[in-house]
């Protein structure tokens, strides 16, 4: 996407400077550009949910020059560092007090002029990213069809070179990144774990749950045998304490009645 000259749908109040939350463009060129951004959104925000200084989005009006509302871009994946999620109209840079720090672009050959160039050089030397990737999901023009940038000791942008399975690691947030088809795939770059999409995600919390309480059935059914057989103890143990006493009351009326029948014996 091109940084934006907006059409403000309404003029602002009398003082005040109106940043626009939409632009009135479509969130993507195709369905799948769409569904890539959405995923790469929705993966991120999963995978840095308890982190209260991450803030992921995606297709978000980000305005990084005060005063003047023209000046934007929306990316079409984003990950700023120092601030914390929560749900955000736009993003102000000089509010939010950071710029992003990584970038994902999901290009093709109508938009690969903006993203080589117009953003590649803004990214760079304006907001001055940590790292940028670039993904041609139909290999229109990029060759490989997956490329990363990575901010080098001289504040430029310069290649990230890829593994040997085409895969690029992100240094920032510490994953692996590759071609799936025409989406990608994020693995964790220590576990090598790939993150799961939010069905994913939700089926493992489903499982994870329903071993959690599994497991408390079991020791609850343990626990339940544990006492069953204390009580079954404790009743065997009473009923050997009361034969017991039965014997001896026994016993002590036999030594008594012998005792009264020998005082009687002349």
């Amino acid at each position: 996407m091109n940084a934006r000259i907006l059409t403000q749908p309404a003029p602002p109040a009398a003082g005040s400077i109106d940043y626009p939350s939409s632009d009135g463009e479509p969130m993507a060129e195709t369905d799948l550009h769409r569904r890539l951004l959405t995923a790469a959104t929705e993966l991120l925000i999963l995978h840095f949910a308890t982190d209260p200084k991450v803030y992921v989005s995606g297709n978000l009006l980000v305005y990084y020059q005060e005063g003047d509302p023209q000046v934007c871009l929306s990316p079409d994946c984003f990950v700023a560092f120092g601030v914390g999620p929560g749900d955000r109209d736009t993003f102000k840079t000089w509010a939010e007090g950071v710029y992003p720090a990584v970038v994902f672009e999901f290009t093709s050959r109508s938009t690969r002029d903006n993203d080589l160039v117009k953003k590649f050089a803004i990214y760079q030397d304006v907001w001055k990213v940590d790292e940028y990737f670039l993904f041609d999901p139909r290999e229109e023009y990029l060759n490989p069809s997956l490329q990363g940038f990575r901010r080098d000791r001289g504040g430029k942008l310069g290649p990230i070179p890829p593994d040997a399975d085409g895969s690029v690691f992100s240094k920032r947030l510490n994953l692996k990144v590759s071609r799936d088809g025409r989406m990608l795939a994020y693995h964790d770059a220590e576990t090598g774990e790939r993150l799961p999409d939010v069905g994913g995600r939700q089926a493992r919390y489903e499982t994870k749950a329903r071993a959690e309480a599994e497991q408390v059935a079991r020791v609850a059914q343990q626990s339940a045998r544990d006492a069953e057989q204390r009580a079954n103890d404790e009743a065997d143990a009473r009923r050997a304490a009361e034969r017991i006493a039965r014997d001896a009351q026994a016993q002590l009326a036999e030594a008594l009645a012998e005792i009264a029948r020998l005082r009687k014996t002349p």
